[in-house]
């Protein structure tokens, strides 16, 4: 029977192939399909495309200059969006006033904090508001926004909006904001998120260790300053679907900010993300987008907010300044016998990815090295300064910054190399990081080994 199906199959795929070449399919002769044999990654084999060249499927567009980013979409009737922003780092605002403003040639509407439907957002804590409407806490806050017929026109109509304000003490330094008489952000404590990790007994490690040493490393606010600013668009469709196009890289958290913000359920939202002239985790949550939404909302036609250079300083997110003291204790001959680290982040004025950020840098502040006693304490603060958010590392470089500085520090005081006490303490396979994760497939000392061989380490000196 099974070889009578499998001639009949033949004679069907002769019949085919001598058919017109209109009529022509795929064929398939086989009794079954053949079998895919199952793929089992190989722990330490690089994959086929190391050291070849491989081609981005968007450079054709990118050499060819025909790259469409937000900047270059327009739709008919298309406004433009400026947005006020606060004069003071902290206070009160007593009264906005926007009547002026609205006279101004080319201004179509204008919004306040007033008018939004739920006025805060935030990754972490809804603690942020799309446009401040009782009290500003940095320079960058929003008050006002002003859609208008060009960019021009919006910008010149804020110099007539009118805001009173009753400034407020501010605090910039993350460790002065930490003390309990300094002024409050937010609420009654200036630290809003923190992160501890416990391995051994720090204090027995310490009396074990023959030296110890301490320092206190900082790490400055970093702004992305991407080559395309932050920018949206936003407009209604006929069928009452909002419809935003945005920068912002992570565009299922931001539409679930936006139906937030503004009252909607999700399913009437569509956001969609343009080409992105850079980020490097600067476009992560929302900005204008909530702002456009209503304002197309008030005038029926879709409008569009692009950041100039100097707002994507002050009113965007940078990277958290870190204040790190570091203490560790190691023997004679350079084995590390304990570290005790002590993190606090200058989250700025709102929170932002910053409870991230405090997990990410406590998880790898003792480095890639076996401790068998650490304590690592981490401490998010406000402060009146820009907000502090996603970058590229998440705290990591900060963080790797000040325990390479201290080995340095510590291979130069007892005259080891620095690539040895490195080779010495560093994680092994099966070696436990400091949360308790078995790590496999490491590869450290193989890398310092080839980096130094490659480098001349030996040869030249150090």
């Amino acid at each position: 029977m099974s070889r009578r199906i499998t001639e009949d199959k033949q004679v069907e795929a002769r019949q085919l192939l001598e058919a017109p070449p209109a009529t022509h399919l795929p064929v398939v002769v086989s009794d079954s399909l053949p079998a895919v044999p199952a793929l089992t990654p190989e722990v330490n084999k690089q994959t086929p495309a190391i050291g070849r060249r491989v081609s981005r499927p968007d450079i054709r567009t990118h050499i060819t200059g025909t790259t469409r980013y937000i900047d270059d979409l327009s739709f008919p009737g298309m406004l433009h969006c400026k947005i006020l922003r606060s004069a003071h780092a902290h206070a009160r605002i007593l009264s906005v006033g926007v009547g002026e403003a609205e006279k101004m040639p080319g201004v179509v509407a204008t919004l306040t904090g007033a008018e939004v439907p739920v006025n805060s957002f935030g990754s972490t804590y809804q603690d942020q508001p799309v446009l401040a409407a009782d009290r500003v806490r940095y320079r960058g806050d929003g008050i006002v926004a002003v859609a208008a017929e060009t960019e021009q026109q919006a910008r010149e109509a804020l110099a007539a909006v009118k805001v009173e304000y009753e400034p407020l003490p501010a605090v910039f330094d993350p460790l002065v904001a930490m003390d309990p008489d300094a002024p409050k952000i937010h609420r009654n404590n200036n630290v809003y998120t923190s992160k501890v990790i416990s391995r051994g007994d720090v204090e027995r490690g310490f009396d074990e260790s023959d030296q110890i040493f301490e320092r206190r490393y900082t790490t400055q606010m970093i702004e992305h300053v991407p080559l395309e600013p932050f920018a949206s668009i936003a407009l209604w469709e006929p069928d009452g679907q909002l419809h935003v196009y945005s920068t912002n890289g992570r565009i299922t958290l931001g539409r679930a900010d936006l139906a937030r913000t503004l009252g909607l359920p999700m399913n009437r939202i569509r956001l969609t993300a343009t080409i992105i002239g850079g980020s490097f985790g600067g476009k992560n949550e929302i900005r204008t987008e909530p702002i456009l939404a209503l304002l197309a909302k008030k005038t029926g036609r879709p409008v569009k907010a692009v950041f100039s250079r100097e707002e994507e300083f002050i009113a965007s997110t940078t990277r958290h300044p870190l204040v790190m003291d570091y203490k560790t204790g190691v023997t004679n001959d350079g084995r590390l016998r304990a570290r005790s680290v002590h993190l606090v982040l200058d989250g700025g004025a709102y929170a932002s990815w910053s409870e991230t950020t405090v997990g990410k840098a406590a998880i790898l502040a003792a480095g890639p090295y076996r401790i068998p006693n650490v304590r690592v304490e981490g401490h998010a603060v406000y402060t009146n300064k820009t907000v502090t958010g996603a970058m590229r590392g998440f705290g990591a470089p900060q963080v790797a910054f000040a325990y390479e500085s201290q080995m340095d520090e510590i291979a130069h005081s007892l005259g080891m190399d620095p690539l040895e006490i490195r080779l010495l303490n560093g994680f092994e396979e099966g070696s436990a990081s400091h949360t308790g994760q078995i790590l496999q497939a490491v590869a450290l000392k193989e890398t310092l080994r080839v980096a130094a061989k490659r480098s001349g380490w030996h040869e030249v000196g150090r």
